[in-house]
């Protein structure tokens, strides 16, 4: 730079603007692009907060972590925190959906939960199945959940995916419990099997699947299999089936006894369950396959 366009820059930057700037050098003003400032303080130091807290607790998203800062006694929201979480990199790791295999020859039923909330205890169950892995090889993990209160009736390990594991968490559920109004699956082949089928149509209930690759349909016990894996099974693998079995129990009576959800006002499972009389189904029942 010359001793000229020194000058002119020194002049220009006195003018304050940047046109002027661009022009004493010599630049076009569309090749100037704004430097934002930093975090402030405060903020780095929210995030440091965040950043040790998702260190020890990452299965935790933006409301966990709002929550904690508060708890903490800083005054802070849902958008300043998500702002800062994105900035940081941090993001919770869940299941991403898969598409289920249903199996073949197979009865039709549609889904009956699309706009239809679950208003008490045993009006809508659902299941499913997921993939636990530990220190050496993995096994299947299956529950039936009570949409109403979150609340898991019963769960099967297995190391084949065979309906038989199912089957077994089906009828403890139905054993303990009053058969549901609506049981909601996906099209994977253990529950669209005869036994299995067989079993529901037996106690009374009307048959809901998911459609093909929806996985958001049956959400709520996505969101178990994020919280058992995250809060439980990742930060502690088993060593083999025995230990994942004791873990898994002392998780499931923890999540259902302990755990209060946010979706139930901050009570547990197990009391939306036993507080709530058990749902009564109309007395017309409509043709269910379709």
């Amino acid at each position: 730079m010359c001793v000229a366009q020194q000058r002119a820059l020194v002049q220009a930057s006195a003018e304050g603007s940047v046109q002027a700037r661009c022009q004493a050098l010599g630049l076009a003003r569309s090749s100037y692009y704004y430097q934002p400032r930093g975090e402030s303080a405060e903020n780095l130091r929210l995030m440091r907060l965040l950043d040790e807290e998702f260190t020890w607790h990452n299965f935790k998203g933006v409301l966990g972590l709002r929550d904690h800062l508060r708890l903490a006694g800083h005054a802070v929201n849902e958008k300043r925190v998500r702002r800062l979480v994105r900035l940081m990199g941090h993001e919770p790791v869940y299941p991403k959906p898969r598409l289920s295999v249903p199996g073949q020859g197979i009865t039709r039923y549609p889904y009956l939960l699309r706009d239809r909330p679950a208003t008490a205890p045993n009006e809508v169950w659902s299941t499913d199945i997921t993939y636990i892995p530990m220190a050496k090889g993995f096994l299947y993990l299956v529950a039936v959940l009570d949409w109403h209160a979150r609340y898991v009736l019963s769960w099967e390990l297995s190391n084949t995916l065979d309906v038989g594991f199912c089957l077994t968490a089906l009828h403890t559920a139905l054993a303990q419990h009053p058969a549901p109004y609506i049981f909601n699956s996906d099209q994977g082949s253990q529950f669209t099997s005869q036994p299995f089928e067989q079993a529901l149509l037996q106690a009374g209930s009307r048959i809901s699947r998911d459609g093909r690759g929806r996985a958001t349909d049956n959400a709520f016990i996505e969101r178990l299999w994020r919280s058992v894996k995250w809060e439980c099974v990742y930060l502690n693998p088993a060593t083999d089936g025995q230990h994942l079995y004791q873990q898994l129990h002392a998780y499931f009576t923890y999540y259902n006894h302990h755990r209060p959800h946010q979706a139930l006002k901050g009570q547990t499972p197990a009391q939306v369950f036993a507080q709530i009389p058990t749902f009564n189904p109309p007395s017309i029942c409509l043709t269910n396959p379709v």
